[in-house]
């Protein structure tokens, strides 16, 4: 019962501690960032060097680690290489039939299709899903910032992207 005490006696100290806190003159909006939880906690600046990241895109192609690469990529997990389709109706399974192969099997597979979101055709999606990955398509600009915030969670996941110039 002591211990039940004590902190019933604490409570009017901790309800005036936070009156007085929310008396003080509030702060602009700048000032609050400087000391904003973001910032103290930035993945974007801590990610490992052996992991890729996205830094930009252009119309014709991509900015992974500090390095320019023209046209489509295929990302499976931390490893990057050019892809041969040069438009989205250039996608099919055979396009990414490295997925019948390749193990861990990347839990997603994300489809950057170019400036804007595209249906997937059927046979294709059916592909994906015989793999075992899930498959989210969105136009390239989302993709490289799903694939970034995936990869940094440390999920094993895949990117197929169309430059965003693209259009078909």
């Amino acid at each position: 019962m002591a211990g039940r005490e004590r902190a019933m006696a604490t409570v009017p100290k901790l309800i005036g501690s936070l009156r007085k806190q929310l008396a003080k003159p509030t702060t602009t909006h700048q000032q609050r960032r400087g000391f904003s939880l973001y910032d103290q906690i930035n993945l974007i600046d801590n990610v490992p060097e052996d992991q890729l990241r996205f830094q930009r895109f252009s119309e014709t192609g991509f900015t992974v680690n500090g390095v320019d690469y023209e046209g489509s990529l295929l990302c499976v997990g931390n490893l990057l290489t050019s892809w041969s389709p040069k438009k989205f109706s250039d996608i099919n399974p055979d396009s990414l039939s490295i997925f019948k192969i390749v193990r861990p099997i990347p839990e997603i597979l994300v489809l950057g299709c170019g400036s804007d979101t595209k249906p997937v055709d059927p046979e294709l999606r059916r592909f994906i899903r015989s793999t075992g990955m899930k498959l989210e398509a969105v136009d390239t600009r989302n993709a490289i910032s799903t694939y970034n915030i995936l990869n940094e969670e440390g999920r094993i996941v895949a990117a197929a992207l169309i430059p965003y110039g693209v259009s078909s």
